[in-house]
């Protein structure tokens, strides 16, 4: 593996030691090794040139492979690769986007995030085909994102989806002010993982050193940010079937989890909770003790609530073989986390790239039967919530141990490492969250990457449609809950 460094999640590496390669070497580097990716993106590298870093994720092994190319200024093309690994036509649409250097043969070489006037849409001809535009505007307060269905009927033959509308150039913003505030800020229903896995590639950078404490915190935050917005969705997904009791019940089960992590930090959704060096609050055992009593009321009243709807027959009629998005599909297209595990591929960060704390507080993986369909995602979704129930007591209980530790740590430096790359993949509730920073000769920022778990999974809801009603668009929209400004940043 000399042409590959390895490393760990939660890692700093010298750009020196990151192999530099001609992109046919490369490419077939890539194919031969057969890992997915969760970095492939450039950077500026002087006199017009563009320098490729390509980071793969070895689940099996829990490493990360990272290599590199440089293309000269008169080089504006090289072979693609998603016509032999499909997962990675986001990948490269997302880089020629940005660089102008193209993915040849590449079979869907379209726009990520600059819209264009004409956006090229997938076109159907036949006397009894239709197309049907939803979007960019929706109502209330949903993002905004364009939706094209090619329709014979009322069958869906194909969903195209056209985002960008909520792109802000925040890996731009990071490079000229970097903040916990700002990371917060990119995504507002994971705040938590954003926060963390900012806080934790600054750390790396700065050689801060986090308490145990505040460690856990965080951990904490982290599953009750799942939990709360886990329950939010199966409401969302009871009152998309008009199961209105449903609706009702997980919407102000949600807002108990919400308002427990609002007595612990002031924000409802955990803002100005995870800071750089630890967390901004410390958890008093009074506090512990009222949370355990309100997730005990929760968990009783979503185990009640998800069983009663599971037992109704008009619910399961909507819920089972709407939506299906195969295995096979969802390895193909690359899709992580919860809509990736609900078609039966089990990526999960907490697991695959674990720290310290999955071994002390014996957290097991769990399976899943997956059906891939809008059924499997929610039932998905409810055991995760158990899940992350169980891991939450865990910590209560552990922080015991470490009740006299500082929650943050003295002396926060804004030196960083120079000509360094650190990585963070945080398991947000969709699924990974990955940041990557860079620092130059100088110890300044020069490159901040960052990769929302929907960035890979929009093209999965296109798949999951196809052959659907277009009335079920709805239901199986909000079965993955994708993040309009995670993917446009």
């Amino acid at each position: 593996m000399a042409n590959w460094i390895k490393t760990t999640n939660n890692s700093r590496i010298n750009l020196g030691d990151i192999p530099i390669l001609s992109i046919e070497n490369l490419r077939e580097e890539i194919i031969a090794v057969n890992k997915r990716p969760i970095g492939f993106f450039g950077k500026d590298w002087g006199f017009g040139s563009v320098r490729l870093f390509v980071l793969l994720a070895d689940d099996e092994n829990s490493e990360i492979l990272v290599s590199s190319t440089i293309f000269k200024s008169d080089e504006k093309s090289y072979e693609s690769l998603t016509q032999v690994i499909p997962s990675f036509h986001i990948f490269e649409r997302e880089f020629y986007e940005q660089f102008g250097i193209e993915p040849l043969h590449h079979p869907w070489l379209k726009p990520v995030r600059i819209n264009q006037d004409k956006y090229p849409f997938f076109e159907m001809e036949g006397e009894e085909v239709h197309q049907v535009a939803v979007g960019p505007i929706h109502a209330g307060v949903i993002e905004p994102g364009h939706f094209r269905f090619m329709c014979n009927g009322e069958t869906v033959y194909h969903l195209e989806i056209m985002l960008g509308y909520q792109h802000r150039g925040c890996e731009e913003l990071m490079l000229k002010r970097p903040s916990n505030q700002l990371a917060e800020s990119i995504c507002g229903d994971s705040v938590i993982a954003y926060n963390t896995a900012y806080s934790q590639v600054m750390e790396l950078l700065k050689g801060i050193k986090v308490s145990n404490r505040a460690q856990l915190i965080r951990k904490a935050a982290l599953e009750m940010e799942r939990m709360a917005i886990h329950i939010g969705d199966l409401g969302a997904i009871a009152g998309d079937i008009a199961y209105l009791m449903g609706a009702s019940v997980f919407g102000a089960t949600r807002t108990l989890v919400i308002n427990t992590t609002l007595e612990f930090c002031g924000s409802r959704f955990g803002r100005g909770f995870v800071t750089e060096g630890g967390v901004n609050f410390d958890l008093t055992q009074d506090k512990i003790n009222s949370a355990l009593k309100t997730l005990d009321k929760v968990i009783k009243d979503v185990e009640r609530m998800t069983n009663t709807m599971l037992k109704n027959s008009t619910v399961m009629s909507r819920l089972e073989k709407t939506g299906v998005v195969s295995m096979e599909r969802a390895k193909e297209a690359g899709l992580v986390g919860m809509a990736a595990k609900a078609s039966g591929v089990d990526l999960d960060s907490r697991f695959d790239y674990p720290d310290k704390w999955m071994k002390e507080l014996k957290i097991e993986r769990k399976s899943f039967n997956a059906s891939g369909d809008v059924n499997a995602r929610f039932k998905l979704r409810y055991k995760e919530i158990l899940q992350s129930y169980s891991i939450v007591k865990k910590i209560f209980a552990k922080l015991e141990e470490h009740i006299n530790e500082p929650i943050i740590a003295d002396g926060v430096s804004n030196k960083l490492m120079k000509d360094s790359l650190a990585i963070s993949i945080v398991e947000g509730w969709r699924g990974e969250v990955v940041h990557i920073a860079m620092t130059d000769i100088n110890g300044e920022l020069s490159r901040y990457k960052m990769k929302d778990p929907s960035f890979n999974n929009w093209y999965g809801l296109a798949l999951a449609v196809r052959n659907n009603g277009v009335s079920d668009f709805p239901l199986c929209n909000k079965s993955f809950n994708l993040s309009y400004s995670g993917n446009d940043l």
